[in-house]
């Protein structure tokens, strides 16, 4: 989970704001411990402001990702473009999830890769400016970034009046693929894995870290030391399924209903 940030006081984080709440039988007792465990665990569960969600609706119902190569393995625009659809398809397999539960407004949630960030120029094999490339702009850690000025993680106020491309090329997320990195890593940033990993997976129908890394980045939970009552495996419990279940399902629509009265919907 990422850490809090300050935001405006909300509903408690135990209380179930819909009446109409009615999930499979199986669920019901494992959905109510997560969200009491969850809202025990991190206080400030409903005040956090940057949720995949909130990104989401602060953009009408699309996402944009600016992808971060921390490798020197060359990129055709052929791959490039493959990146894009199988992102696109990733993120929305969570927000089938949602679809046409409790008033999430969006049938699906497009996803634009405005931009990406490598070290060498030489490295992303096109001419088209059909993405902003950010050349040789390293962290402090030296992967490749994405330009600050344009990130929603720095300007959660949305006032990207310093990204180059205005308010239109700026990004919510990273997916951040890096040679050799073990595992993953999300949250309201974006996405991180191994980039042979993420590009020898894209012919699979579902690339599992990334799914579990987008849970993080909607603000579920891991499942390291504890296993909700009726469930035996499930994506965001690592290792214990390779797809989105039922009951990641469920919890995704759980989380949807608390926060949605942020919203206005």
């Amino acid at each position: 989970m990422p850490s809090a940030a300050t935001a405006a006081p909300t509903p408690a984080a135990a209380d179930h704001p819909d009446e109409n709440w009615n999930p499979p039988a199986e669920y019901a007792t494992g959905l109510d411990e997560v969200w009491r465990h969850m809202a025990e665990t991190y206080p400030d569960l409903l005040g956090f402001p940057n949720y995949g969600w909130d990104q989401v609706m602060a953009n009408g119902g699309t996402l944009n990702y600016c992808v971060r190569w921390e490798s020197a393995t060359p990129v055709t625009a052929e791959l490039r473009d493959q990146i894009h659809t199988v992102l696109d398809q990733q993120v929305n397999k969570w927000f089938e999830a949602v679809d046409g539960f409790d008033g999430f407004p969006y049938q699906r949630v497009p996803v634009n890769v405005v931009g990406w960030a490598a070290a060498d120029r030489a490295t992303l094999q096109w001419d088209d400016d059909a993405v902003d490339l950010y050349i040789g702009d390293l962290d402090a850690g030296g992967a490749p970034r994405c330009a600050p000025e344009c990130d929603r993680f720095h300007h959660q106020d949305g006032d990207y009046s310093q990204c180059p491309g205005g308010e239109a090329r700026h990004f919510d997320q990273s997916l951040w693929l890096t040679d050799g990195f073990g595992g993953g890593a999300g949250g309201d940033w974006g996405q991180r894995m191994g980039r042979e990993y993420f590009v020898g997976a894209l012919g699979q129908e579902n690339i599992h870290i990334l799914l579990h890394e987008i849970g993080h980045t909607l603000g579920l939970d891991d499942f390291y030391d504890w296993t909700p009552t009726g469930v035996d495996s499930f994506l965001m419990k690592a290792g214990s399924a390779a797809e989105i279940t039922g009951f990641d399902a469920w919890m995704a629509r759980d989380f949807w209903r608390h926060l949605r009265p942020r919203y206005g919907v």
